[in-house]
């Protein structure tokens, strides 16, 4: 018996050899394909773009995996006790492998067999960090024994707080959440040093499925979980019985988003960031490297610009007519759901969607278009409203040609039609609106530095991501004249110098042009003054002409205008296309006094560890890092920007764009409380409307135009349509800013002038200005006409220039 025994144990070791063996094998072939455990080590996850306002605010975040990397020190005991709690009661005290943990998965699940359970797991937190950073997550034996082995070697080679500062900074949290920092902000609009007991359990709880302990769609399961966890932390010590207690009972306190939205209206700016940020760093920067960007962006000065264009574009649209509902729904049932459906314009955030009920000679019954709750599911309430006739009579004219005006709300709208609609503060009234065809783009800037402080690129990002202020390339039409007067009185010309106003003709390559004024008439000789106020466009082809389109061209490459200038007098007008940034950074030079402007909407970047990558501002600072003060001169800081234009030229010409404002195209339609200038601009056919201005410390431009191009209608002009704009956005956005006046360079001498001849005037005065000279120049002793070659004989001038006969009358002989 004894030797039988003998003989049983003999085989049972040999046998437990071979096994041992095999596993051995095994476990050194396997371990042969184990990925490089050192490379956590460098581990850099994944983390969100952040891109903030200039005051802070969070404008947008980028990223695949929307992450924000927190150190484990950053992270709170009891936080970190609820995933322990949850996850891994042994996480401190086992060598990679709960074994303890194991044995009671592995009977736990021989039990189950049969009852269609599924099977629990025993991981640990490092066994998931060699999964979520090693492995994948395949359902192998094969993977779960790599796992095993990779959880000994990570635990051999970091400490047990880096590897749990891995797992809560990976792991996924649902709603598009990776890892702990996000997750308090995504769940909880709070950073993760304010979470409390409850909040950091349910961070822990929802580990385990996120979409089985959804807070919305499974709020029951959620607190369960939730209260499971909680207890655990109680019986671990991490909490006392009574801070249980009241976690407990604590409802689950989920917000349905962030709370601190980005900045509102900041669509396109912040779409135009992220273009360049991706363009300059790549995408993979962009998504995954945790950039930190400060821009420009004024967000109050923002929501003035946005509002002032959105106005514009409705004014003329609704000046037009009316298009129809966007679309039609039966209201014989219950028209929630069909209305919940329609997408509405999510960032004009006071327009609403709303289907008509009935119709009146008084107004329109409405009903609103039903809210979602956080799960998707139409809301039971269904709001109504009404739209009183007062509030649609623009609406009575119809676009379509062919279609009599209506003459009360019923010959408009019609039961079923699908509008939109905005709040007119009156009860429970509202206004019918409709998404005007129109278009435009406005840019708003610090003239100083070129950053850009606002930026419109149309009427909603929603309905079209073209950013029109930056893509758009339009041609400027007069609001390109101040750079070729700019041309000329940097060479040789006075704002007092005369061009004649008269019919010219000019051929090329066979072909005759015969440039027009806009008002189809001509005055005779006028001063550079009155041709740059009154947009006299035979006049600037003149001036283009006699100085050289050469030197106008060079002049709008040296602002910026254009790259590549083609040198043929149509383009003094304007008739080449650039688009609203490059030409209010143009303007921005003017308004500065000559210095170059580069246009920025960045003004500083950040990589993850805080390093400044970029930043805008290229001046240098003498003697502003000294350690100590020993008597030295205080900072100085140096601008080494290149001079574009003369000082004095920038404020002859800026005059002179004062009185657009003032006495000109302008006039009527720009009434600020200080010194402004700037030009209107109106193209071929009235197909665009410009207005580009500034005071001493704004500068803004706007356009407005159909994208695919088409005439605006007669009066479509830049002092029409587009000047009322940059009133209204320059109104309120100078609210903030000090008043200023334009400081005249020392040096220049200012002469009273004949606002007509440009003369010597004595007296005051209606045509008597005071004119602003460079050294060494001065008004004409004689009334001289530039670009005579259009007239035989002064006898025709006589005939069609009052001014000319004016002038001869008092004795002005220097116009033979």
């Amino acid at each position: 018996m004894i030797k039988f025994i003998g003989y049983l144990f003999g085989i049972a070791c040999a046998l437990f050899l071979v096994v041992a063996v095999g596993i051995g094998i095994y476990l050194g072939n396997v371990a042969k394909d184990l990925p490089d455990y050192e490379v956590l080590a460098q581990y850099t996850p994944p983390v969100t773009t952040r891109v903030y306002a200039g005051n802070g605010e969070l404008m947008a975040e980028y990223a695949h995996e929307r992450r924000l990397f927190l150190p484990i020190d950053a992270i709170p005991m009891r936080v970190r006790g609820a995933f322990l709690s949850a996850e891994d009661k042994n996480f401190y005290t086992h060598p990679g492998i709960d074994v303890v943990g194991l044995a009671r998965a592995v009977f736990t699940n021989v039990k189950n067999m049969g009852t269609g359970r599924r099977p629990v797991g025993a991981s640990t937190i490092t066994q998931q960090v060699a999964k979520n950073f090693l492995l994948s997550s395949d359902q192998t034996y094969e993977r779960k024994v790599k796992e095993a082995i990779l959880s000994f070697r990570i635990e051999q080679a970091y400490s047990k707080d880096t590897i749990l500062e891995l797992y809560l900074n990976e792991v996924y949290y649902g709603r598009n959440a990776f890892g702990i920092a996000d997750a308090a902000l995504t769940y909880f609009d709070k950073p993760v040093s304010d979470l409390t007991i409850a909040e950091s359990a349910y961070l822990a709880a929802v580990l385990k499925g996120p979409a089985n302990y959804d807070p919305y769609r499974h709020p029951d399961a959620a607190i369960e979980r939730r209260n499971w966890v909680i207890s655990r932390m109680e019986e671990n010590g991490y909490i006392t019985a009574a801070e249980a207690d009241l976690a407990r009972a604590e409802p689950l306190g989920v917000v349905s988003g962030y709370q601190n939205q980005p900045v509102v209206g900041d669509e396109y700016f912040a779409e135009a960031v992220r273009r360049e940020l991706k363009d300059e760093y790549g995408e993979e920067m962009l998504y995954e490297g945790g950039l930190s960007v400060r821009t420009s962006l004024d967000p109050q000065m923002q929501l003035y610009a946005q509002q002032a264009l959105r106005d514009g574009l409705i004014r003329y649209d609704e000046a037009a007519g009316y298009r129809g509902p966007i679309d039609q729904i039966s209201t014989a049932e219950d028209w929630g759901p069909a209305l919940a459906k329609m997408t509405p314009l999510w960032d004009v955030r006071d327009w609403q969607i709303a289907v008509v009920l009935g119709v009146s000679a008084d107004g329109a019954e409405i009903g609103l278009r039903p809210p979602l709750d956080a799960a998707g599911r139409v809301a039971d309430a269904r709001d109504t409203g009404f739209i009183p006739a007062a509030d649609m009579k623009w609406a009575y004219r119809f676009l379509e040609k062919g279609k009599k005006n209506a003459t009360s709300p019923e010959g408009v709208l019609s039961p079923g039609d699908v509008v939109y609609v905005q709040p007119t503060g009156e009860g429970n009234n509202y206004r019918l609106r409709q998404v005007p065809k129109v278009q435009g783009g406005l840019v708003a800037m610090d003239p100083e530095t070129g950053r850009v402080l606002a930026m419109v690129g149309g009427f909603s990002f929603s309905k079209s991501q073209f950013n029109r202020a930056t893509q758009a390339m339009r041609q400027p039409g007069s609001s390109f004249k101040p750079f070729v007067y700019a041309a000329a009185l940097d060479n040789g010309y006075t704002p007092a110098s005369v061009v004649m106003d008269a019919p010219v003709e000019f051929e090329s390559g066979g072909e005759i042009w015969k440039p027009q004024n806009y008002s189809g008439d001509f005055s005779g000789p006028q001063t550079l003054r009155t041709g740059i106020e009154k947009s006299k466009n035979l006049m600037t082809v003149r001036l283009a002409n006699d100085l050289g389109m050469d030197t106008v061209a060079d002049y709008a490459e040296r602002f910026g205008i254009y790259d590549h200038m083609d040198p043929v007098l149509a383009m003094s007008l304007g008739s080449g296309e650039t688009t609203v940034m490059r030409l209010v950074s143009a303007y921005a030079v003017i308004a500065n006094g000559g210095k170059q402007v580069n246009p920025t909407l960045i003004d500083r970047i950040q990589d993850r560890y805080g390093k400044t990558i970029f930043k805008h501002e290229e001046r240098e600072c003498e003697n502003c890092n000294a350690p100590v003060w020993s008597g030295q001169g205080e900072p100085i800081l140096i601008d080494a920007r290149q001079q574009v234009l003369d000082p004095m030229t920038s404020y002859q010409i800026t005059s002179m764009m004062e009185g657009v404002v003032q006495r000109g195209t302008a006039a009527s339609a720009v009434k600020l409380d200080r010194p402004v200038a700037g030009k209107t601009g109106t193209t071929n056919d009235e197909k665009d409307a410009w207005f580009v201005g500034f005071t001493p410390n704004l500068v803004a431009g706007l356009y407005i135009g159909f994208d695919q191009p088409a005439t605006l209608g007669r009066h479509g002009t830049g002092g029409g349509l587009a000047a009322p704009i940059f009133n209204e956005f320059m109104t309120n956005a100078l609210k903030t800013l000090p008043k200023e006046n334009f400081i005249e360079p020392e040096g220049m001498t200012n002469i009273a002038v004949n606002r007509s001849t440009g003369m010597r005037a004595s007296g005051s005065g209606p045509n008597v200005i005071m004119e602003a000279f460079k050294p060494g120049s001065g008004p004409a002793e004689a009334f001289d006409v530039i670009d005579m070659s259009s007239y035989k004989s002064p006898e025709q001038i006589l005939r069609e220039s009052p001014q000319a006969q004016k002038a001869i009358s008092t004795g002005s002989s220097g116009l033979y």
